[in-house]
């Protein structure tokens, strides 16, 4: 078990963690470590490559048996 270390304690009615201005400055200061690469185009899918769908006969059942799906 991990042994957690009480540093301090906060008054009861105050937050710890500081306002909604302070965590978005916070935010804005982690931006640049949370840069995602570049979104890459899809590839188009010849036609002759898609085929029909097969589903497992439980799921259809189970499908089947949701009142959104079977009715």
């Amino acid at each position: 078990m991990t042994k957690l270390e009480v540093l301090g304690t906060a008054p009861l009615g105050t937050e710890p963690e500081g306002d909604l201005a302070s965590l978005r400055g916070d935010c804005a200061r982690m931006v640049p470590h949370w840069a995602a690469p570049a979104k890459a185009a899809p590839v188009p899918v010849s036609p002759s490559l898609i085929h029909g769908v097969s589903v497992p006969p439980a799921s259809a059942r189970l499908l089947d048996a949701m009142s959104d799906y079977g009715d």
